[in-house]
C-alpha cells in the first residue's frame, strides 16, 4: 500500500464556508485550477451537504498549497467540514507519544533501551526484558489492549474506557504473544504504557508534556491529546458509520485513555508536524532520523516501522506515514521526503479509505512516479470451482484460522468482510488491499493457502472437515472463566449447534474447524484442552491476542 508541478508557494487564505455543491469548506489554492479540480474529483463522492466527508491538506516544502473540506462536520446542525475542522485521528497519535518519550531520553531522564517495567512495575515480569524501544516498535509481545477489553465484554461504542482500565487488564496478563523482538505485531498496549511512562518520568500528563514540548513550539494551536471525553472542543467534527438500510448513525469513541489514540488535530496542524522532520526544530535531525529508522527483529529482518511511523515506497517514491481508525473516524498522513510533499486526509465516516485518498492525491501532484502496475484481468469461475476452494485454513505454527466461504458464485473472507477476486482458479486478490491469495499443493500434497502481503507470506493449511455430533458438542458445554480478563463465558448447546454467551452481547455461534477447535467470529479461535476425555479449558487466539486461557468451572451453563 505503501517533483511536483512548479507552483507559486503561498499561504492559504482563511477558510470560507460556502454550503453548496462543490464548495464546502473551500480555501484559496496555490495550485493550477486544473490540478485542484483533479484533486477535488478524488473526494467528489462526499462533496455535498448530505453526508460526512473529509478534510484535505497538501504542503510543498512546508507551505500549504491546497486545503479543502468535503462533506459535513455535523449532520444534525448542517455544519460543513473545513480545513480548520478538528478530528480524532486515532493511531496517528502514536508518533507523538513515541516522540515525547524520545525527548525525555534526549533530556537524560530515561533511555529508550531501559526495561519499561522500571517505570511501570505493576505489569508482570515475563522472564524476558522488554524495552521502551520495543514498545514503540510493536515488537514487545504484549497482548493488545483493545482485543483484551473486547474479549472481556467491553462495548467500545457504549462503555467508557480509561487509562486505569487498560492498566488493570494488562497487569492481569500471565503471558506474551511471543518473545520480545521475535515478531512485529501491532499492539496498542505499548503506547498506553508509553503515555504512563511520560507522566511518571516528567511529572506531567502526556497531554501537558506534548503541548509544552511539541504542539505549542510548532504552532499546532488546534491540537491536543484528548484525556476527558466530556470536554467541549470548538470546531470538533462528529463521526458516523453507515446505518443498515441507508443513512448514517453517530459513531464516536468513548475514551479517556490516550497515547495509543485520542489525538485531536487538524490537517494544517498535522502538516506543520510533518515539516518538522525536514527542519528539525523539535528534537533535532539526529533524533528525527532515529524515529524514521526501521526496527530490526531478532532474526535481522526489518519491520519498516519506527517511532509510531511506517516507512515504505509508493510507486517508487519513499514515504513515511501512518493511518488511524477509531469508531467513525478515519485518518491518514503521508510524507514524501525526497519531493518535499506531505498530504493529510482526515475523515469522519467509517467507510472512508483515507490511505487510498492520500495516495490518489500523490498520483496527481508527484512527478516521476513509477507506472501503476497493471491489474490482471479477473475471470469468471464456475460454482464448482468456487466451492472447491472454500473451507477452513489454519496458519502454520498458530491457531489463527482463515475461514473462506462460497456464496453467490464468489469466494468470501468473512473475517475481512471482503470478496476474493479470481485471476484464475488458484490465484485471487482483494480489491481493498494489495494482497494475493494462492491456493497451492505443498510438497507433501496438502493444500495450502498462501496470503502474500507487503510484509511477507503467511502460510495456511487446509483443515479437514470437522462435524461433531450432538453428543460431542454437549461435552464442550458449560461455564468457563478467565482470571486474566475477569470474564465468564457460557457455552450452550442449542439443537445441533454450540453458542457462546457473555454479558452485554448477543449469542455468538461456534463454527467447528478442527478437532477440539472452533472459530467464533468476533473473538477468534477457541482450542479446547482435555484431561483424559474431559474438556477442562480452552485458549483463545485472535489477531493480536494468543493463547489466553479460560478454565472450565462447570459442565452446566448458567444464566447471565
Amino acid at each position: 500500500m505503501r517533483g511536483m508541478t512548479r507552483v507559486l508557494v503561498v499561504l492559504n487564505a482563511l477558510a470560507v464556508m460556502v454550503l453548496g455543491q462543490g464548495q464546502i469548506g473551500a480555501q484559496a489554492s496555490a495550485l493550477p485550477d486544473s490540478t485542484a479540480k483533479k484533486i477535488d474529483q478524488v473526494f467528489a463522492a462526499w462533496d455535498h451537504t448530505t453526508s460526512p466527508g473529509c478534510a484535505l491538506g497538501l504542503t510543498k516544502d512546508g507551505a500549504m498549497i491546497y486545503s479543502r473540506g468535503y462533506g459535513m462536520s455535523d449532520l444534525q446542525y448542517d455544519l460543513a467540514i473545513t480545513p480548520a475542522s478538528i478530528f480524532h485521528v486515532a493511531s496517528i497519535s502514536k508518533q507523538f507519544t513515541a516522540f515525547s518519550v524520545a525527548l525525555l531520553g534526549q533530556d537524560g531522564k530515561l533511555s529508550v533501551d531501559d526495561d519499561f517495567r522500571k517505570y511501570v512495575p505493576e505489569i508482570p515480569d515475563y522472564g524476558k526484558k522488554i524495552t521502551i524501544r520495543q514498545l514503540m516498535y510493536h515488537v514487545s509481545g504484549l497482548r493488545d489492549q483493545w482485543e483484551l477489553l473486547g474479549l472481556a465484554g467491553w462495548r467500545f461504542s457504549e462503555d467508557l474506557i480509561t487509562e486505569d482500565d487498560v492498566l488493570k487488564i494488562v497487569a492481569r496478563q500471565k503471558g506474551l504473544n511471543f518473545n520480545p523482538g521475535d515478531e512485529y505485531l501491532y499492539s496498542n498496549t505499548g503506547y498506553t504504557l508509553l503515555a504512563v511512562i511520560v507522566k511518571r518520568v516528567s511529572g506531567k500528563s502526556l497531554r501537558e508534556f506534548a503541548d509544552e514540548r511539541i504542539f505549542r513550539p510548532l504552532g499546532m494551536t488546534s491540537t491536543h491529546f484528548h484525556d476527558d471525553h466530556t470536554m467541549i472542543v470548538r470546531n470538533r467534527t462528529s463521526a458516523y458509520e453507515p446505518r443498515d438500510g441507508g443513512g448514517w448513525k453517530i459513531s464516536i469513541p468513548v475514551f479517556d485513555t490516550y497515547g495509543a489514540t485520542s489525538l485531536f488535530t487538524t490537517v494544517g496542524d498535522l502538516l506543520k508536524w510533518e515539516q518538522n522532520f525536514a527542519d528539525g526544530k523539535i528534537g533535532g535531525l539526529a533524533l528525527l532520523k532515529e524515529a524514521t529508522t526501521s526496527a530490526v527483529l531478532n532474526n535481522k529482518r526489518p519491520t519498516n516501522y519506527g517511532f509510531g511511523l511506517s516507512m515504505g515506497t509508493y510507486r517508487g517514491a519513499a514515504y513515511v506515514g501512518h493511518g488511524g481508525a477509531d469508531a467513525g473516524y478515519r485518518a491518514d498522513v503521508i510524507r514524501f521526503p525526497q519531493q518535499g510533499v506531505a498530504i493529510a486526509a482526515l475523515c469522519n465516516m467509517a467507510n472512508a479509505g483515507p490511505g487510498a485518498l492520500t495516495r490518489a492525491v500523490a498520483d496527481i501532484v508527484l512527478e516521476k512516479l513509477e507506472p501503476v502496475p497493471a491489474v490482471p484481468a479477473s475471470v469468471t469461475l464456475t460454482q464448482a470451482q468456487v466451492e472447491r476452494r472454500a473451507g477452513a485454513f489454519k496458519k502454520v505454527g498458530s491457531d489463527d484460522v482463515l475461514w473462506v466461504t462460497a456464496s453467490g458464485g464468489r469466494l468470501l473472507l468473512p473475517a475481512f468482510g471482503v470478496a476474493l477476486i479470481p485471476r484464475n482458479d488458484s490465484v485471487f486478490m482483494i480489491r481493498e488491499a494489495p494482497y494475493e491469495f494462492h491456493f497451492v499443493r505443498s510438497t507433501t500434497g496438502a493444500e495450502e493457502l498462501r496470503m502474500i502481503t507487503d510484509e511477507g507470506t503467511q502460510v495456511y493449511q487446509r483443515l479437514p472437515a470437522f462435524h461433531p455430533t450432538a453428543v460431542q458438542l454437549q461435552g464442550y458445554a458449560g461455564d468457563y472463566y478467565s482470571d486474566e480478563l475477569e470474564a465468564r463465558y457460557s457455552l450452550v448447546q442449542l439443537d445441533s449447534n454450540l453458542v457462546l454467551r457473555t454479558r452485554k452481547h448477543p449469542d455468538m455461534p461456534l463454527q467447528p474447524v478442527f478437532v477440539d477447535g472452533f472459530v467464533v467470529g468476533p473473538l477468534g479461535t477457541l482450542r479446547f484442552t482435555r484431561v483424559g476425555a474431559k474438556v477442562t479449558s480452552f485458549a483463545v487466539t485472535g489477531g493480536r491476542v494468543r493463547g489466553l486461557v479460560f478454565a472450565r468451572r462447570s459442565s452446566t451453563p448458567s444464566a447471565f
